[in-house]
């Protein structure tokens, strides 16, 4: 597949207090990790606008995020684990401008795929609050986008981070032209995400996993929740929320993935858009927090997509 990474420096201007496992190395293994990766496209970023991240979120919460720091100073935490300094309301916005990019150019057949290296991550975010790292769902924005802008009438988000997208889910609890998928360990943060929760026609389908999961039954769980699901939904844009933070090295969490697992995911998630969604495809940061596996996990995740 024709892929391009969306690479903003802004994402190592976002910063957070020493110790804080969403820190801006983060970023700098992913671009080293990939930077002698042959075929892979480099684009600018694109600066976001207010309107693509209030598509999903209040205009509350969107001025809460970039108007906070006038008024409390130079650095925010606006929960436990989340927070804000000068530069993090920009960097925010240009996450979601550069996945509407993204999904501009797949749209315009100018790429396949296209891998958007950002943070803040946004899959916790919710319509009305920032929390788990998030100020502003990337993903969500970027599937509003190819539908109310682009026109589709369908399209998927598949969620492979090993926490819940609480913030995502949201969306197709709202919306039915979403279909939203997550394999999860549980119990885990953000404790939503239970096979109960379907959404509006079952377009909301979570696959919970137990601590200690394998690789090999990591695939198989997405191969028996989430493909069937895919494939009667037929989207015609697959969204990856694409954490890393299921590695066996991640200090966050306990499932037992590989880097060779994160090379099939990427291999099966560019099958499956060729097959259902005319190879339209848009993979956006999530977690990962391990700097050498999280390098190491996009590096093979990017080349099983290349490859297909």
């Amino acid at each position: 597949m024709r892929t391009a990474v969306y690479e903003s420096r802004l994402s190592l201007s976002h910063r957070v207090p020493v110790g804080h496992p969403e820190h801006p190395g983060r970023h700098a293994a992913i671009k080293a990790a990939l930077a002698d990766l042959p075929g892979l496209g480099w684009r600018e970023p694109a600066p976001g606008h207010i309107d693509q991240v209030r598509r999903f979120h209040t205009p509350d919460h969107v001025d809460r995020i970039l108007h906070a720091l006038p008024e409390f100073g130079p650095d925010v935490q606006l929960d436990a684990d989340t927070h804000l300094s000068t530069d993090s309301p920009a960097a925010g916005l240009m996450a979601v401008g550069s996945a509407c990019a993204a999904v501009d150019a797949v749209m315009a057949g100018e790429l396949d795929a296209g891998f958007i290296l950002a943070r803040p991550p946004g899959h916790h975010a919710e319509p009305n609050r920032p929390m788990g790292f998030c100020l502003f769902n990337t993903v969500a924005c970027a599937a509003l986008h190819a539908l109310d802008v682009q026109g589709l009438d369908r399209v998927a988000i598949v969620d492979i981070d090993v926490h819940h997208g609480n913030g995502t889910q949201c969306l197709s609890e709202r919306d039915e032209r979403v279909l939203f998928a997550s394999l999860h360990q549980a119990p885990l943060y953000p404790g939503t995400g239970s096979p109960g929760e379907t959404g509006l026609n079952g377009n909301v389908v979570n696959v919970q996993l137990r601590e200690g999961l394998s690789g090999l039954a990591w695939r198989g769980a997405f191969e028996a929740g989430v493909i069937p699901a895919l494939k009667a939904f037929k989207p015609e844009f697959l969204f990856v929320s694409a954490g890393f933070d299921a590695h066996v090295d991640d200090p966050l969490a306990g499932l037992q993935l590989r880097d060779a697992d994160y090379a099939w995911a990427g291999e099966r998630l560019a099958g499956l858009a060729k097959e259902c969604a005319s190879s339209r495809l848009v993979s956006v940061l999530e977690g990962g927090y391990d700097c050498d596996a999280l390098g190491r996990s996009v590096r093979s995740y990017l080349t099983a997509i290349e490859a297909v």
